[in-house]
C-alpha cells in the first residue's frame, strides 16, 4: 500500500481553516470542496489517458484525454462532501454509494446501504471518505468493493490517523491512500487528534 500525503501550500492553508473551530458551516462546505479538488487532482494524476487530436481555433494539435473508466464511491454521509469536487474534475465518472454508520459507543462500523456500478473490475475506483480514523469503515468499504470485483481502489481522505492507515494497510495492502495530513493519534472516543471535529456534522450543520 502506498501512502500519499499531499503537501501543497494552498491545500495546507485550506486545511488550517477547516480545522478552525470558528469556521462557519457555509465556509466549511466551500473549503471542503476546494481541498477535495486538490486531493482528487493528485489521486487521479496517473490514471490512463489516450492521445488524440483536437482542433484549436488556429490548428490541429495533439491532445490527451482520460481513457480510464473511473468510478467514485463516497462513503455516506460525509463522503458526499467530496463528490461534487470529484465530478467537477472527472465529469465522466460513474458514481456508487456505500452507507456506513459508526456506533458511537463501540466505534464499529455497520454497513446499511450499497449501490455501485456493475463490472468494477474494469474501473479505477476512488473511495471518498474524508476522515480515516480507526480504518474500520474504510476497510469494510474496500472489502465490499473488492467483493464486487474491484481490483484498483484508491482512498481519498482529508485527514487520517496513524491507526487508520495501519489498519487499512493490513486489511487491504493494495489500496493507495491520498490525504492532506496524517494526524497524531485517536482519542478515547476514536476521534482524530488534532483533527477537525466531526466532518459530517460540520458539513451539514447537525
Amino acid at each position: 500500500m502506498a501512502l500519499h500525503v499531499v503537501d501543497h501550500p494552498v491545500l495546507q492553508d485550506i486545511l488550517a481553516r477547516l480545522r478552525d473551530r470558528t469556521t462557519s458551516c457555509e465556509e466549511f462546505r466551500i473549503l471542503a470542496h476546494r481541498i477535495s479538488l486538490l486531493l482528487v487532482a493528485e489521486a487521479t494524476r496517473d490514471i490512463p489517458t489516450v492521445v488524440g487530436t483536437v482542433e484549436t481555433p488556429l490548428e490541429t494539435t495533439a491532445a490527451q484525454r482520460v481513457a480510464a473508466r473511473v468510478v467514485a464511491v463516497p462513503v455516506l454521509r460525509a463522503g458526499l462532501g467530496m463528490l461534487e469536487a470529484f465530478l467537477d474534475l472527472v465529469p465522466s465518472a460513474e458514481v456508487g454509494y456505500f452507507g456506513l454508520e459508526r456506533d458511537e459507543t463501540t466505534a464499529v462500523a455497520r454497513r446499511y446501504y450499497e449501490k455501485v456500478p456493475a463490472d468494477l473490475g474494469s474501473a479505477v475506483v476512488f473511495l471518498l471518505d474524508p476522515m480515516l480514523a480507526t480504518g474500520g469503515s474504510a476497510a469494510m468499504a474496500v472489502e465490499g468493493l473488492e467483493g464486487m470485483g474491484a481490483r484498483r481502489v484508491r482512498l481519498v481522505s482529508i485527514v487520517a490517523a496513524p491507526e487508520g492507515v495501519d489498519r487499512l494497510q493490513l486489511a487491504a495492502p493494495g489500496v493507495e491512500i491520498y490525504t492532506a495530513a496524517v494526524d497524531r493519534q485517536l482519542d478515547a472516543r476514536k476521534y482524530i487528534l488534532p483533527g477537525l471535529g466531526d466532518f459530517g456534522d460540520r458539513l451539514y450543520g447537525t
